[in-house]
């Protein structure tokens, strides 16, 4: 049961990781600390998906879920609707170069907003 739960909330970490890689961006619009978070995060997300590698997040999910005696992803809330969008069915490599290229035009844009604003002040 413990290894269960230790593996969700490695999900929602992971989870909240990406949304903070593809959104973080328009939160130093607001909190301009946030970039220096943000800057590193987003350059592991994309390079993460164009070099096809496995975030170190997954294993540790997998290892956590073998250790609870679980197979794959059955039951329960993160399993079905979390996971899904971590790990989508049939990803590809060009798959992955399109969610890698995504994250970068994402950020430019937010990014592209914040020094606009800058140098107008």
């Amino acid at each position: 049961m413990v290894y269960r739960a230790l593996a969700d909330c490695v999900v929602l970490v992971h989870a909240a990781f990406v949304g903070f890689v593809m959104l973080g961006g328009f939160l130093a619009w607001r909190w301009r600390p946030v970039v220096w978070a943000h800057v590193p995060a987003a350059l592991w997300g994309a390079a993460i998906e164009y070099a096809g590698w496995i975030c170190p997040l997954t294993p540790l999910e997998n290892a956590l879920r073998a250790r609870a005696g679980l197979e794959g992803y059955g039951g329960g809330f993160v399993e079905h609707y979390v996971i899904p969008l971590l790990y989508p069915a049939g990803l590809t490599r060009p798959a992955q170069t399109v969610l890698g290229t995504v994250v970068v035009l994402v950020n430019l844009i937010a990014y592209g907003v914040l020094v606009r604003r800058d140098l107008r002040h």
